[in-house]
């Protein structure tokens, strides 16, 4: 999906049609799951949390201003709510996310024939997200930090100056936790 593509959906989900949820729901789908999955580690979580992503961005698709990118701006808002989630739940929070504050207004309204929508069809597509065991394996020994610049760089095509805004640290932070998570990666055997 391109920036313009995104916007063009934002549009028709701002004037009520459900079709531009569609389709950023069948291309961003994975993304979102990858970042929110790489915070919370529970699958549950996850699957609960990436259904409320898209929940959320229906309610709050008029805040959406185009040319920003909207990887970056989808990635910050799963990122935020899976921070959240674990705050609301009382699990540890690693300490590069604690403090980051959430800027997304959490009091949305929806309803649950829309939830249970949302989270049926993303079943599937979850099931082929996951379907590299090793691979998982080897990305669970990263940090959480690693890890997450992994999915927003390779899963999200974000660059590094990107995903240093993303998540509010310094570009040389990011491209240093970026090759050290390849080179763990290298170790266990993948390219």
């Amino acid at each position: 999906m391109t920036d313009r593509r995104f916007e063009a959906c934002i549009r028709k989900m701002v004037k009520g049609s459900r079709e531009g949820l569609r389709e950023i729901y069948e291309d961003c789908l994975p993304y979102i799951f990858s970042i929110v999955s790489g915070i919370v580690k529970n699958r549950e979580d996850a699957e609960d949390v990436t259904s409320e992503f898209f929940i959320r961005l229906w309610n709050t698709a008029e805040r959406y201003r185009p040319g920003s990118g909207y990887k970056a701006y989808i990635a910050t808002i799963a990122r935020n709510m899976a921070i959240d989630h674990l705050r609301k739940t009382g699990r540890e929070i690693p300490a590069d996310f604690s403090a980051e504050e959430s800027k997304e207004d959490t009091a949305y309204r929806f309803s649950e024939a829309a939830v249970r929508a949302v989270a049926e069809q993303a079943e599937s597509f979850e099931d082929e997200l996951v379907e590299s065991l090793a691979l998982k394996e080897a990305l669970d020994r990263l940090k959480p930090s690693e890890r997450e610049i992994i999915n927003l760089k390779i899963m999200g095509d974000l660059t590094f100056r990107e995903i240093s805004e993303v998540l509010q640290i310094p570009m040389g932070t990011v491209t240093w936790r970026y090759r050290s998570a390849v080179e763990k990666l290298r170790r266990f055997g993948y390219e």
